[in-house]
């Protein structure tokens, strides 16, 4: 099973944190799609590749790879919810795709929830790694 993981990926805190969230995914026996590790980071990437300007380039290969996976996590956790993996759970909702959620900070937009047009989209939101572990094992 193939499991897309999107959150935040701008500081090195987003990707340690990323990266142990893969790392429990993949112990379950699961295939990963880590952006970061997958497609890079914009910032690291020329200007261009295979004559694609490198934000047309990323945007291609995430919805492809959006396309192709399972179940796809989303990850929760900042002050808002990042905008890029926002836009993936909705992308996967209209796809038809199992999406889950993982959020282990506490702080809420409105009054101590999260926006219901993102926890609409997931099936549940867990919130500690032996959920996810957990959730993982049983998929």
């Amino acid at each position: 099973m193939l499991v897309y993981i999107a959150g935040p990926l701008f500081s090195d805190g987003e990707r340690a944190f990323n990266e142990q969230v893969d790392a429990i995914v993949r112990s379950c026996g699961h295939d990963t799609y880590l952006p970061q590790r997958d497609g890079g980071r914009v910032t690291d990437l020329p200007d261009t590749i295979d004559g694609v300007d490198k934000h047309t380039y990323l945007f291609r290969l995430d919805c492809e790879n959006l396309r192709h996976c399972d179940v796809f996590l989303y990850l929760m956790d900042g002050r808002v919810p990042d905008e890029g993996a926002s836009f993936a759970l909705g992308y996967c909702c209209a796809l038809g795709k199992r999406c889950v959620g993982y959020k282990t900070d506490v702080r809420t937009v409105l009054d101590g929830a999260d926006n219901l047009m993102l926890t609409g989209g997931v099936e549940r939101v867990l919130h500690t790694p032996s959920e996810l572990r957990e959730f993982f094992q049983q998929v």
